[in-house]
């Protein structure tokens, strides 16, 4: 029914479309640029004669102004922080005029002034911008190169309200959107959607993308229908850059420090931008090149509540005294003290085009490359409870916890590329045709893109040495403190490298890979009700072909003659001994096999070593999957008055995945491929509003739908049985997306000195999320345990977002130039329909994933030539995985981060910049349950940038 309906709609509009064509006045085309030439998203430009005719320039400036009455018009352009523009201009019957209109910097405040710095104009456009759309958006706008410069697109989203990122070796990777995980968000460039270089998930690495590749940022919050429906929390859409009216060109030069690193890094970065053949063609080439030596002090801990019998016998009844696993108070089973060292190199090529063939006719073609390397040494020592005796019977507390240990070296082959060390080798590359033609008072856009992402990790080596001898634990003083784990060794002489012995080596490849082929097509007609005010249908279609897959392999070396390296002190190692070590002098790891030796162990000799392929380490894991989304929408946009406008309309989502896995059984190695394919149709209707209270106060509100399509692997048909253990874990290809009916209401007011305060609330209501569930299955006539992604019941959102950014331009002298930027949001959740192992429904859960608090806040200072900023972040601690019960729920904890920038122009085109990011030296940590229970804490230390900006223009 709701098929027919949307197709009865486009039938509609397809014949009135005919007669619209016929029916025009006269079309205004212009752009709007600054002093330097360069674009000016978001301005107003209206018509006096006619207050209710009026647009708003694009990301690229440019607006279009049909149904123009003939006869002499008054245009006026408007922008925060610069002044207002007007012109008179003749309109005949169809007439097509075109312009660039440039604007002047300066706000009258009283009897003064105010010219905005460089800052201030990059912040008036993204508040223009935000202004004039008809949505719940923010903005960042990141074409005023060399302000505060940030190392990737992750960092400049965490100043955004209600945006908090998840990081990896303490860069900022994954986005989280109202306290919404990032597998409930999309990212998009261009308005297509980028592919995920992960195997498991949808997520896309911000840290792969640098900034200086961005023109702008829009933080989707209410979705129109004309956008990917694929979006709960949020929608990140990057615009990369567009041509400057003149030749521009601004690059970085930079050197960097991290703490744990402790070596120098490097970055720069240049664009290049003009027009040719009579300003027709456009072109801007950007590139950046950054080289960075990092790494991280890292612990882990694995918390249990029972405990293996040592003195169990399986030969007598299991009664009495004999039981195998023993109920236990909580106790740290597993220890392990992580070091790592990174060299991460960074590489980035973008090229647009565009083409005015003439003024109703314009191409466009871009083009951006990302590509970073990861290269990578691990030194891991663990210890892990093994057993416990129970001298005094299993009713009693444990007399004595026994404890085995290994040494593990992560690195990889000695060649030219690995250089003996984990290569992860990631790659990102978007290219797309697009075109927007005028016909008449009928505008018509269409696009084709082609994009892939890639992670390969090739020839990645581990040598493991484990303990010869059990050891005895304290576990009095190892439970000391359970937010510092460790487990304290009672023979630490048994921890030194003569009593660890060859256990074995591995070698694993990985590929992953997602191609993606994307076509649309987009048609807007005026088409209006209310005499005098603007109007008009928009609808399109679009195709999405994704095809991804993971190919995997594996392979164990033992020696076969371990003779001279039976013991770790028999071969060359690495000593990671540091008493600067992050998490605490008192985690010290020792010796190591070094990651020289092992690059160097020649693998592929048999004389030397004996391999095995084992597929139960990949086998499942690898997959092939094809997923076709069709969509087509109609959004109706109307002014009521000058001052309130609405938008209605829909967006249906089909959507077809074919997926090929398999099942492996460990006891017998049987492999099997396994094949499912799966359609699903999403109706998502949406209406928003915009009231323009006064020109600089403005309300929306809108209703929306949206969804969040499973993880890749969560809808894998693999199965990996473990008969030993009667233990299955597998996809579930039957998954349904999560969706979610959205309420937003916002408010937002603008100051003319650029700036504005907004307060929000919104809610959601969550259907199908998507949850590990642990039950029971009769495998051969036993009973196993099977862990399956499942869909649970409904969980809410709801929440409220408050935002204040101002230029204190009201204080006396000096002090004009502090300035603030402020944001809360608060979020509270809940969810139904998860179970425990035992089948039993849990409450009192959150939604997993959301943080109930996220704050950032900023203090600048600002002269014409000195720029200073202090900066917080923070973020609660959230639910990250719901575990089979209580006690192994996973909570990513708090974070709070300090960051100090500033900026000294020397002249209007150079400026130095110095940064000094995570000044609280914030660890990345998880708990198990208990905020006191501590599953992981990694450190990464403070990090420094000092370098040149340049900024040329020939206007």
């Amino acid at each position: 029914m709701k098929k027919s309906i949307l197709l009865s709609v486009f039938a509609l509009i397809l014949f009135t479309l005919s007669g619209r064509a016929q029916m025009a006045d006269g079309t205004i085309f212009g752009k709007v640029v600054d002093e330097n030439g360069l674009a000016m998203p978001g301005a107003t430009i209206t018509l006096n004669e006619v207050p209710g005719k009026g647009t708003i320039s694009d990301a690229d400036g440019a607006f279009v102004l049909m149904d123009v009455p003939h006869g002499e018009q008054t245009m006026k352009i408007s922008y925060i922080g610069y002044k207002s523009f007007e012109r008179k201009i003749n309109v005949d019957e169809m007439t097509m005029l075109q312009e660039n209109y440039e604007l002047e910097p300066g706000v009258i405040l009283g009897d003064e002034v105010l010219v905005l710095g460089d800052r201030l104009k990059g912040q008036a456009k993204a508040i223009n911008q935000q202004r004039a759309n008809n949505n719940i958006t923010n903005v960042v706008a990141a074409d005023q190169i060399g302000r505060f410069p940030d190392a990737n697109v992750g960092d400049a989203l965490k100043r955004v309200p209600g945006i908090t990122m998840q990081g990896d070796q303490g860069e900022a990777r994954n986005i989280v959107i109202r306290g919404l995980a990032p597998q409930l968000n999309s990212v998009t460039v261009n308005g297509n959607r980028l592919p995920s270089a992960e195997g498991d998930n949808r997520n896309i690495q911000m840290d792969l993308i640098p900034s200086d590749m961005i023109q702008m940022i829009e933080v989707n919050k209410a979705l129109l229908p004309e956008m990917d429906g694929d979006a709960i929390g949020g929608s990140v859409n990057l615009v990369t850059r567009s041509a400057s009216e003149g030749f521009r060109a601004s690059g970085t030069l930079a050197g960097s420090y991290n703490e744990v690193g402790d070596a120098p890094g490097f970055n720069s970065s240049l664009v290049l931008s003009n027009r040719f053949m009579n300003n027709k063609l456009g072109a801007v080439l950007s590139g950046s090149f950054r080289q960075d030596k990092i790494g991280s002090h890292n612990v882990e801990a694995e918390w249990e509540n029972e405990v293996e019998n040592a003195d169990f016998d399986e030969d007598l009844p299991e009664e009495g005294d004999n039981i195998e696993d023993v109920e236990v108070d909580p106790y740290l089973a597993v220890n392990e003290i992580r070091d790592y060292d990174v060299d991460r190199t960074r590489r980035s090529l973008s090229l647009n085009l565009d083409y005015k063939i003439n003024d109703n006719h314009t191409l466009y073609a871009k083009s951006m490359y990302n590509w970073r390397d990861d290269w990578e040494n691990r030194y891991r020592l663990t210890t892990e409870i093994d057993g416990a005796e129970f001298g005094n019977g299993v009713n009693a507390a444990p007399t004595e916890w026994i404890a085995v240990g290994d040494r593990e070296t992560k690195g990889g082959l000695d060649s030219d590329r690995i250089k003996n060390r984990r290569l992860e080798d990631q790659r990102v590359q978007s290219y797309s045709l697009s075109g927007a033609h005028y016909f008449g008072n009928v505008e018509a856009k269409w696009a084709g893109s082609y994009s892939k992402a890639s992670e390969e990790r090739p020839s990645e080596r581990y040598i493991i040495y484990a303990s010869d001898e059990d050891m005895t634990v304290n576990m009095t003083q190892s439970m000391a403190d359970t937010r510092k784990p460790q487990l304290v060794i009672n023979e630490q002489n048994l921890l030194e490298t003569t009593n660890f012995v060859f256990d074995k080596i591995e070698e694993e490849n990985q590929l992953t890979e997602e191609e993606n082929y994307t076509a649309q097509l987009d048609l807007k007609i005026p088409l209006s009700i209310v005499a005098g005010q603007s109007g008009n249908i928009k609808f399109g279609g679009k195709f999405n072909n994704k095809t991804k897959n993971r190919n995997n392999s594996f392979v164990e070396y033992s020696w076969i003659d371990d003779s001279g390296v039976e013991y770790l002190n028999q071969i060359p190692t690495d000593d990671r001994t540091n008493p600067d070590f992050l998490a605490g002098a008192n985690y010290q790891s020792g010796e190591f096999a070094s990651a020289s030796y092992l690059g160097n162990l020649d693998l592929t000799n048999t004389n030397l070593f004996d391999g095995e392929d084992l597929p139960e380490e990949y086998q499942t894991a690898n997959y092939i999957a094809d997923e076709v989304v069709t969509a087509g929408y109609i959004q109706w946009s109307q002014n009521l008055n000058d001052q309130l406008r609405f938008i209605v309309g829909a967006r249906a989502e089909n959507t077809s995945s074919d997926y090929i896995g398999y099942q492996y059984v460990e006891d017998n190695g049987a492999i099997t491929s396994l094949e499912n394919n799966k359609s699903y149709f999403n109706f998502l209707p949406a209406v928003h509003l915009r009231y323009a209270v006064s020109e600089n106060l403005v309300v929306r509100g809108a209703w929306t739908n949206s969804l969040a399509r499973p993880n890749y692997y969560d809808l894998v048909p693999y199965r990996y049985v473990v008969e030993e253990d009667e233990e299955i874990s597998q996809g579930n290809p039957d998954l349904d997306p999560t969706t979610s009916m959205n309420f937003d209401l916002n408010a937002e007011y603008y100051f003319e000195s650029v700036g504005l305060l907004s307060a929000g609330v919104f809610y959601k209501s969550i259907d199908n999320f998507i949850y590990f569930h642990q039950s029971t299955e009769d495998y051969n006539g036993d009973d196993f345990d099977v862990l399956t992604p499942e869909n649970s019941g409904k969980g809410n959102i709801a929440g409220f977002e408050i935002a204040a950014q101002r230029q204190l331009d009201f204080l006396p002298g000096i002090w004009k130039g502090l300035g603030i930027y402020a944001n809360y949001t608060f979020n509270a959740s809940d969810v139904e329909g998860i179970a425990n192992e035992d089948g039993d429904e849990r409450e009192g859960l959150d939604l997993p994933g959301t943080a109930d608090h996220l704050v950032n806040a900023s203090l600048s200072f600002e002269t014409k030539k000195l720029v200073v900023r202090a900066s917080l972040n923070f973020s609660s601690d959230y639910i990250d995985e719901v575990g089979d019960d209580a006690f192994y729920d996973r909570y990513y904890d708090k974070q709070l981060f300090v960051d100090v920038n500033a900026s000294y122009a020397f002249t209007k085109n150079l400026r130095l910049f110095a940064e000094a990011n995570n000044l609280t030296n914030q660890p990345l940590r998880y708990y198990q349950g208990v905020e006191s229970r501590t599953m992981q804490m990694e450190y990464y230390g403070p990090k420094y940038n000092l370098g040149l900006k340049f900024d040329l223009f020939n206007n």
